[in-house]
């Protein structure tokens, strides 16, 4: 049977999976070393988050496959792929589900690493503009939410092993090459060019700037000590 090569990922969408990859196992390998590092794990998180808003301003003006309006979709969908009626490319309907879980577990972690603090000598970028209280208790579901990341990413690449041990479906080589073999012709990708990457690209680095303390009032210095004479 011939197969057809369908161009699916566009290179946006490739570079942000592969780089959110790699800052989500440099963030956990700074704070597991913590002490100096952890100046390392802010920085991972505040890539992190740019990434994230690049992610979510491409689901909407990206390439096809990569919008949220084509592979989310509600229950029937994920019936009619349980039941083998599924025939698309890009994300399934259940990976659809995968996606937007780990898009929104990330987006919680590094926003509220933003206020976080270590009670020793790190503190986000934000954290002075709340309370000391609203601080520890971000920090605390900061903390806390790190294994739920932990299940999400256990999950993915079991998805990824089963797909490719089991049903015999490659979908790593598609998420560096671009391309997908496919055994009925589907579309291409189409959409997401230059000037929507800039556009996604400006609002990330713009979130990125808004959220680095820039607006946030330094603390008061501490008053001198006047002599008891």
């Amino acid at each position: 049977m011939n197969e057809h090569r369908t161009r699916v990922w566009d290179i946006p969408t490739r570079l942000f999976h592969w780089a959110l990859a790699a800052l989500v196992v440099a963030a956990v390998v700074s704070v597991k070393i913590g002490g100096n590092a952890m100046e390392w794990h802010g920085r991972f998180g505040h890539a992190i988050l740019g990434l994230i808003v690049f992610r979510l301003v491409w689901g909407v003006i990206g390439s096809t496959y990569a919008r949220f309006a084509h592979f989310v979709r509600g229950p029937g969908a994920i019936r009619e792929y349980m039941a083998g009626r599924w025939s698309g490319v890009g994300h399934n309907p259940l990976g659809a589900l995968s996606v937007v879980a780990l898009l929104a577990v990330v987006t919680f972690q590094s926003t509220t690493g933003l206020f976080s603090n270590d009670d020793i000598a790190f503190s986000g970028p934000l954290a002075a503009a709340v309370s000391s209280d609203t601080s520890t208790w971000l920090s605390g579901w900061h903390r806390r939410m790190e294994w739920v990341i932990y299940g999400l990413v256990a999950l993915h690449v079991a998805a990824v092993l089963f797909y490719v041990l089991f049903r015999r479906e490659d979908i790593v080589t598609p998420m560096v090459t671009g391309y997908r073999a496919t055994r009925v012709p589907h579309p291409p990708a189409r959409g997401g060019g230059v000037v929507a990457f800039v556009v996604a690209l400006a609002l990330a680095a713009g979130t990125v700037w808004a959220t680095s303390g820039v607006f946030v009032e330094p603390p008061p210095p501490p008053p001198a000590n006047t002599p008891a004479w």
